[in-house]
């Protein structure tokens, strides 16, 4: 049986010695995690989070002609907050947020409708996330590094948080 990663060939997860946590090989850390199924969320009450670093695509947003025109690079951070304990005991993936399918929905986005605004942009992120996820909220980070800047700049982005009402 090869191990990659802590991940076997037939799918189950071992963990080196069980990181000194006293779990025997094949034991199931479920069992041992110090979580009561049934409990919501974390004990301190606090959602949890999917982070998505870096989505990336062309897109033609910005104010000037030759910005809607040619097109430039824009990166997309997404983070997720929602309680994952249904998914984290059940190990079901349709009780989470699928981030394959995130990042395609960000990334048409992007390449999609242009905005003047990376603010839009952002916005129309948002909207999408929370119509297509099972998520409490989401913040959503939109970096335009090639932005027409006349002075040198390492990076400008907007970041904005929208919940569920």
């Amino acid at each position: 049986m090869s191990e990659v990663h802590g991940a076997t060939s037939d799918g189950a997860s071992r963990y080196a010695a069980a990181d000194a946590g006293g779990v025997s090989p094949g034991q199931s850390l479920r069992a041992t995690s110090g979580h009561v199924p049934g409990l919501a969320g974390s004990p301190s009450g606090a959602l949890d989070s999917v982070v998505l670093r870096g989505i990336s695509a062309n897109g033609y947003h910005g104010v000037f002609d030759h910005e809607r025109r040619e097109g430039q690079p824009f990166v997309v951070d997404i983070v997720l907050h929602l309680d994952l304990q249904p998914a984290g005991t059940s190990d079901e993936l349709a009780r989470t947020a699928h981030y394959g399918e995130l990042a395609g929905l960000v990334h048409g986005i992007i390449g999609g409708e242009p905005f003047d605004l990376i603010e839009a942009l952002a916005e129309t992120i948002a909207s999408a996330v929370l119509a297509a996820f099972p998520v409490a909220a989401v913040d959503v980070t939109v970096h335009k590094p090639k932005a027409p800047i006349e002075v040198p700049f390492g990076d400008v982005a907007v970041t904005l948080r929208r919940s569920r009402p």
